[in-house]
């Protein structure tokens, strides 16, 4: 079977990222063995990257753990500088958890993942700290879900066959009937619901962000603890002035911003 990637493919590029990409919240901290084992390199070929990082000055090292600086920061600096939204979003944001005291994000589609792009939070109710470029599977957010729902036919089919949901709570949903009904639902009551399928303890609510064409670009939600409240109230209480802020990004946002992001 040929390897369909085109001639200007460079893996040595790929491989260099899947070193960097290795690091996350979970694992902040690698030895050059688990570095291997997570890229599927060999441990001379690991070494090779994770040294020419740290000369370049991406990642550091006690002499057995490695670790990546702030410098990292940069790769995303140059997409977040020149995206609108964050800074249009963010006072709306403000504007909703201030209203409904509960933690609010604005997150776009990567692949099969939800990339944060904005957050405003309350109190934290997750076990995972959730910043700007967290990344979470779309299938299992209220986020992803709307995300999902605006894509078109063709693309949302490419994805549905190429996920493995997996169960992260006992209430995700995993089949694939069941997914492509939520993400139907979502489309059109214009807004999803996640109950505790993320994490347990945890309910979430999303609505589209749409560019002047009428294109799903993002998605913004509110966060909220299943204690605090019910899934009928996040319905009543949450949903409308939910909607009410969404509509107010895209009213604010440039009409250059007619885009696909990321």
């Amino acid at each position: 079977m040929s390897d369909p990637r085109s001639a200007d493919f460079v893996q040595s590029l790929e491989r260099g990222l899947a070193v960097i990409r290795a690091f996350d919240a979970t694992r902040p901290e690698l030895t050059l063995s688990e570095v291997a084992a997570l890229t599927d390199m060999t441990r001379a070929a690991a070494r090779r990257f994770l040294l020419t990082l740290a000369e370049l000055g991406y990642v550091r090292s006690d002499g057995r753990q490695f670790s990546l600086t702030p410098r990292v920061l940069e790769l995303g600096y140059a997409y977040l500088s020149g995206l609108s939204l964050p800074a249009i979003a963010e006072p709306h944001l403000e504007a909703l958890v201030a209203q409904v005291n509960e933690s609010s994000s604005v997150s776009v589609l990567d692949g099969g993942d939800i990339v944060y792009v904005a957050r405003v939070p309350t109190s934290r109710i997750m076990t995972v700290m959730i910043s700007v470029g967290t990344r979470f599977p779309a299938y299992a957010t209220s986020m992803g879900r709307v995300l999902l729902a605006g894509l078109g036919p063709a693309e949302l089919e490419r994805y549905l066959a190429g996920v493995e949901p997996a169960a992260l709570t006992p209430r995700t949903v995993t089949g694939p009937e069941a997914l492509r009904a939520e993400i139907g639902r979502a489309r059109e009551q214009g807004w999803a619901l996640v109950d505790q399928e993320l994490e347990e303890g945890l309910r979430s609510v999303a609505a589209p962000i749409r560019d002047r064409a009428g294109q799903v670009i993002a998605a913004v939600n509110l966060s909220t603890a299943a204690s605090r409240r019910t899934a009928g109230e996040v319905r009543r209480d949450l949903v409308p002035p939910l909607l009410e802020t969404a509509a107010r990004i895209e009213a604010d946002l440039p009409h250059g911003a007619a885009r696909r992001l990321p």
